[in-house]
């Protein structure tokens, strides 16, 4: 069975003066446990996709079931409760909150869940030896290199255990180096978790890290490759 399964999915922006069709009727499948690169020149969709999918934003029309549930059917605050139950976000900026240590950073979102201090901060600390970071917990962001910044984010993104973690651009403020780091971490933590990833990226060496790679253009899927 599909972990996420899309059909006929239509977005279209209207901004009053001229509509914007973002998403032209997109039919996908993702298996739970698959690692998949969403590609595309800037302007397809990618990113328009990801926040449909994970029910960020709404569709203009079609449906889109996560584990066999649909997502946009779900009223507010039980979508609100999936999304932090069962999904987990890393995106291209690192939206870490200054003034917070890495280890509260990555709590917080257990913390604003209603998740018990003692619990979230276990959990927390769990999360950050799977990224390697437990010697850093008490440092702030400012006290933390680029890559190690970005492996606070995807600790936060899964310190709930998430079922399906979305990546937004996740390297796309890293060098080489960093990059492929933080990959390789993405891609261990998919095996042993057997965890879903769906990745937006613009780098090919990326997508090829990626067990498939779905290449996007004016709102529509061109192609589908099998990489594994």
């Amino acid at each position: 069975m599909s972990i996420i399964k899309a059909q006929n999915v239509h977005k279209t922006y209207d901004t009053g003066k001229i509509q914007v069709k973002a998403l032209r009727g997109i039919d996908l499948e993702i298996k739970k446990g698959e690692m998949i690169a969403i590609m595309g020149p800037s302007g397809c969709g990618k990113t328009t996709l990801l926040n449909c999918f994970s029910g960020l934003d709404d569709l203009t029309s079609g449906s889109v079931l996560l584990e066999g549930q649909n997502i946009h059917e779900m009223k507010d605050d039980p979508r609100t409760e999936y999304r932090a139950q069962k999904m987990g976000f890393i995106f291209q900026s690192f939206n870490l909150l200054p003034v917070l240590t890495a280890l509260e950073n990555v709590e917080l979102p257990l913390l604003v869940s209603g998740t018990s201090n003692k619990k979230a901060r276990e959990q927390g600390e769990k999360a950050l030896a799977l990224v390697g970071l437990t010697e850093w917990k008490d440092h702030k962001p400012s006290e933390l290199s680029g890559g190690q910044q970005q492996r606070v984010t995807i600790a936060r993104s899964l310190v709930n255990n998430p079922t399906i973690v979305w990546g937004d651009e996740p390297t796309g403020n890293l060098d080489s180096k960093n990059s492929l780091e933080i990959m390789n971490l993405l891609l261990k933590l998919n095996k042993e978790n057997n965890q879903t990833f769906v990745i937006v990226t613009h780098d090919p060496k990326i997508g090829q890290m990626c067990s498939r790679v779905v290449e996007m253009e004016s709102g529509l899927i061109k192609r589908e490759t099998n990489n594994k």
